[in-house]
Formats: C-alpha cells, sequence, structure tokens
C-alpha cells in the first residue's frame, strides 16, 4: 500500500471561516486515519517479505550445504582413486560402468571387482547378455493366402558368429568406458572376465559361466582405433584375449585372474549385496530417491521433515519445456498404495505451484490410482520401475528377497499367451473423432470382483488371462477379447465403457461419440452380430456401453448401458466398488 499524500486531502473551500477550518479537521482526520494503515501494512509487509527471506535462505542453505556435501564426497572419492585405495578405485570405475549411455538398455548390469594397487590392475567379473539377444529366425514373411507370417530360422553357424561378434564388443566397450573414465590415472591394466549365469553344460550346476576374458594394458588399449577394428580378432589378436568358440552353448574358457585372487575385498554390484529398499531407513530411502533424480539430471534435495507439507524430495528439472518444479513422496510400502495417497500428492502439487507430482514406492498401484491419476500431472512409479531405474542410473536398491537380480536383467516373466479354446472380440466402433478409452469389468451385481478384474490402459488382462485388451483392426477403434464360459463362477456381469482420453483431448465430451456399435466376432474374426449402444451426450466423459448378464442356463444376455458420467472413468469406475479416493 502507498504512503498517503498530505497534499490530496486538502479540504475543499467554505462559505464561512468555520467550515473551512472544519473542513482542515476533517482532512487531516482522514489523512492520520490513512497514514496509519498504511503503516500497519507496510509493516505487514516487511514482516511477511522477511518470513520469505528466512524461508528461502533456509532452502539456499540447505541446496548449498547439499551441494558442498556432494562436491565433498566426490572430491574424497577422486582423491582415494589417486591414492589407489582399492574401495575407491572399485567404487569409482563401479559407478562409471553403471552411469555409461553406451551400454545397451536391457542388458544386464552385474559386477563383480577388485583392485591391485600395486599392480595398478583393476579386476572384474562383468555379466554379458544371453544368446537370446540374437533371434532366432532370421526373417519373417507374411502368407496372404493362409493368413499369417512364416518365419525363416537363422541357422546355427551364423547365430554362433553373431552372438560372438556381440560378446567381443561388448567386452571391447566395457575396457573403452574403463580407460574413458580413468582421469586419476590409476588404470595400468585390467583384467575382464564376461560372463552369463546359467547351467554348466558339463555337471548342470546352475553357476556363472566365462565366454571370454582379457588382460588390457591402458598403454595397448589406447593404440587402438575401436571404429576400424573387427572385434573378435582384436579381442583375441590385438588384446591376447579368449573368446568361447561355441558361446551359444555356454561352452567355457578359464580366466586368468578373478576379483577373489587379488587378495583385497570384493565389492559386488547388481546382486545379492544390493540394499533392500523394504528395510531400508526411511531417511536413506529418501536420499536414495533425491540420488536418483539428481542421477538423471535434475537438482534435488530432501525437505525438512518437521515441515515438508506432504513432500519429501524437492526436484527441478531443467529442461526447458518439459521441466519445472517437481514435488516428490516416497511410500516404503509393501501393500498397494491407497489412491488417496495419490489424490493427496495431487493436492500438494496445486498447493505448490508445481508442474508435476511423482509418488515413488516399493509397492505398487492399483487401477483407482491409475484412474486419478490420468489426465494429470502426476508421475506414479512403483517398485519394479524403482529398482530398474536406480540399475540404470548407476544406484542400487532391491525389492527383498524376490529382486534381488539386476534391475536391468528382472527376474523372466512368462506371459499368459494362451488362449482358451472358445472365445469372443468385442470390436468397438463409433463415427466421431473423439479419443476414448475403451474398459472392461468383471462384476458380481454392480461390484467389480477385484482391481485386477478392471481391465483398462494400466492393466490390460484380467489374472486368469478370460479378459484382455487387443490391439484394434479396422473399421474397429477399440477391441477387448473375452471368454465367456471361462469368466469366474461368482462372476455374473460383463461390462463395457468408454471414458474420454483426458491426454489427448482434456476438454472433450462425449457429444462426438456417435453411430456406435459393438461388433461380436469369432476367434476366427468372422462377425457374428452387432450390437447398437447409445450415443454420447454433452458434458459427459464417460459411458456405460452396455453389459453381458449371464443367464441361469449359463448363456449370456447383452443389456443396453446409456447411464453417463460428467467425472470421467473416475466417477464411473466408483459406481462399481473401485476405490479413487
Amino acid at each position: 500500500m502507498p504512503m498517503p499524500n498530505f497534499d490530496h486531502y486538502q479540504a475543499q473551500s467554505g462559505w464561512t471561516a468555520g467550515r473551512r477550518a472544519q473542513a482542515q479537521v476533517e482532512a487531516r482526520a482522514r489523512f492520520e486515519q490513512d497514514w496509519h494503515a498504511a503503516q500497519v501494512a507496510e509493516a505487514q509487509r516487511q514482516q511477511q517479505l522477511a518470513s520469505y527471506r528466512r524461508e528461502y535462505q533456509q532452502w539456499a542453505d540447505a541446496q548449498l550445504a547439499e551441494v558442498r556435501r556432494h562436491n565433498a564426497g566426490v572430491a574424497e572419492l577422486t582423491e582415494g582413486v589417486r591414492r589407489r585405495d582399492p574401495d575407491a578405485v572399485v567404487e569409482y570405475f563401479s559407478a562409471a560402468l553403471y552411469a555409461s549411455t553406451a551400454w545397451p538398455e536391457g542388458f544386464p548390469r552385474q559386477v563383480a571387482a577388485a583392485y591391485d594397487s600395486a599392480a595398478g590392475q583393476l579386476v572384474l567379473d562383468w555379466e554379458l547378455p544371453s544368446c537370446s539377444v540374437v533371434p532366432e529366425a532370421k526373417s519373417v514373411r507374411y502368407m496372404y493366402a493362409a493368413d499369417q507370417h512364416k518365419e525363416s530360422p537363422r541357422p546355427v553357424t551364423q547365430r554362433r558368429a553373431l552372438y560372438r561378434e556381440v560378446l567381443a564388443q561388448c567386452m571391447l566397450l566395457v575396457l573403452h568406458e574403463l580407460f574413458a573414465a580413468d582421469e586419476p590415472g590409476a588404470l595400468e591394466s585390467v583384467t575382464l572376465n564376461g560372463f552369463v549365469d546359467g547351467h554348466d553344460p558339463t555337471t548342470g550346476r546352475p553357476g556363472r559361466i566365462y565366454l571370454a576374458t582379457v588382460m588390457a594394458p591402458h598403454s595397448v588399449f589406447r593404440d587402438l582405433h575401436l571404429a576400424q577394428v573387427d572385434a573378435c580378432s582384436c579381442l583375441a589378436d590385438a588384446l591376447r584375449g579368449q573368446l568361447s568358440a561355441r558361446p551359444d552353448q555356454l561352452t567355457p574358457v578359464r580366466p586368468s585372474r578373478r576379483p577373489q585372487d587379488v587378495g583385497n575385498r570384493v565389492v559386488t554390484h547388481g546382486s545379492d549385496e544390493d540394499p533392500d529398499l523394504y528395510e531400508m531407513d526411511p531417511i536413506a530411502f529418501e536420499n536414495l530417491v533425491a540420488d536418483l533424480f539428481r542421477a538423471m539430471g535434475m537438482q534435488a534435495v530432501t525437505t525438512q521433515r518437521s515441515n515438508d507439507g506432504g513432500v519429501d524430495v524437492d526436484a527441478l528439472d531443467p529442461a526447458p519445456i518439459r521441466g519445472g518444479k517437481i514435488v516428490v513422496q516416497v511410500k516404503r510400502y509393501r501393500n498397494t498404495v491407497p489412491p488417496t495417497a495419490v489424490r493427496d500428492l495431487y493436492g500438494t502439487v496445486q498447493d505448490a505451484g508445481a508442474n508435476k507430482g511423482v509418488l515413488v514406492t516399493t509397492s505398487r498401484f492399483g487401477p483407482g490410482s491409475h484412474t486419478f491419476a490420468n489426465g494429470k500431472p502426476l508421475e506414479l512409479i512403483p517398485g519394479a520401475e524403482l529398482v530398474d531405474l536406480l540399475h540404470r542410473h548407476g544406484l542400487r536398491g532391491r525389492l527383498g528377497d524376490g529382486s534381488r537380480r539386476s534391475a536391468a536383467q528382472p527376474a523372466p516373466t512368462v506371459p499368459d499367451t494362451r488362449l482358451p479354446d472358445d472365445y469372443n472380440v468385442l470390436g468397438m466402433s463409433w463415427t466421431g473423432s473423439v479419443a476414448l478409452d475403451v474398459c472392461a469389468l468383471v462384476c458380481r451385481g454392480n461390484r467389480v470382483l477385484s482391481d485386477d478384474h478392471f481391465v483398462f490402459f494400466n492393466n490390460p488382462q484380467t489374472p486368469d488371462g478370460t479378459v484382455r485388451a487387443l490391439p484394434a483392426t479396422a473399421p474397429d477403434k477399440a477391441a477387448i477379447r473375452v471368454s465367456f464360459d471361462a469368466l469366474p463362477d461368482e462372476a455374473d456381469r460383463f461390462v463395457l465403457v468408454a471414458a474420454i482420453d483426458p491426454e489427448v483431448d482434456p476438454d472433450a465430451d462425449l457429444s462426438g461419440f456417435t453411430d456406435a456399435c459393438i461388433r461380436l466376432l469369432d476367434p476366427g474374426m468372422t462377425e457374428l452380430g452387432r450390437l447398437e449402444v447409445s450415443d454420447g451426450r454433452p458434458r459427459e466423459t464417460a459411458l456405460v456401453l452396455g453389459s453381458f448378464r449371464r443367464r441361469a442356463n449359463g448363456d449370456w444376455d447383452f443389456v443396453l448401458g446409456g447411464k453417463g458420467y460428467t467425472g470421467g472413468l473416475e466417477e464411473l469406475v466408483k459406481d462399481y466398488g473401485i476405490e479413487v479416493e
């Protein structure tokens, strides 16, 4: 508030001297009243400004302290490498390998290493990709007459040669990354043993099978022109290494030196020694998440726990378009994170004026959480994805005993690709241009059997595989496969719904959803019939298309829907018992 100017309070001339004197008194009174009010407002402004300055200074001091702590740690580690301290050298070069962007995504990152300070030699075992990286099929040809794809197998000798080339290139890449990171000059040479996890074909016992080994002096390696070499010849001849003649058959080579032969402590990353995130101290877990954001190129600091406002980590993405302020909450849970936590995060994002909110957990999120987050500036990171991100960016972590292997090499899962003998495909089409998510709910009455029986964009099939979302083929815009006879015995309704995709067009409604129908198809994609459904209406953003209901004799009848919702999919699924708030 500006301070009042007495010149603006001059009294109007009166007809008499008494009236003029009274006007002067009144003007003075108004001026003094406004002046005191301005003084109070200015004092409040100065007080608020001082509070803001204190808050900013606390934030700046915390950031500066974090930067200094980080820099001190880097300086201490670098000095340890210069002194050739074995632990520091192993930590430094292990981090270099994990942080490498040249190592192909999806390849394993597991290392066991030790350092011989007297010889200046780093000795490490590094996991190599399995033979499955080379496809068994040489080519795939579409047979129009039979409407099927025919694979041409790749010859065994060709696949073996390609796999040997991959292994040799991996070995050279690891050596290159290590020597390139050796600014302190700690590496006179590197002994690298490449292995895969498997069963020894001679004994049948599980263990590490070494497929390549090399001892590379730095002086020799730096004279190589890697862009011009044949990888296998370079490894075997120029560097005098060994490469399995039949790696596809797991024919091993004998390493010349192993990390445990060095005599110093062997440090292992990406294996059982990764810290268990479930058992980690809560503050240490928050610091780990902050480290992850920093490793991803962002600025990040943990908040003071006494006044964090629901924020565990403050992050700033410097990217000019997609970046901005990010608030992060971490939940070290074993059970599914409730949707209320996601809703609370959204409120925090709005209160903090942030560009985005991220919820990180060691567990998982249910469909209610995904439904609420859809179309909002929220990102949900479940435990499995968190472990994968940690390992991709040179950090460590596992989820109990079930996730001890490197996240870059997740435990293999075999999807249920078996089709029931009898099933139908429901193809949905409409003439409007509106973008929709078509979802399905397996229900008993008006209640979904479980969160996993809600098939949508983040849960493409039910646990038993009886309902599964499929890629649509013309003329359909969405498709769902269902085996009615194989649905759970307690299920008596199969409900189809559609909702606006808020990420594609957040301002759209269902007025553009017209001439809609469901095509009932058999396994051969032959049309058996068409089921008409209601058109959409203005202001509605979700619609029940209809439901198939089980009759007493086991048959299923279609009942037309038509109930619309203005609150989108989030409001609709609440009616079927899915918790969203």
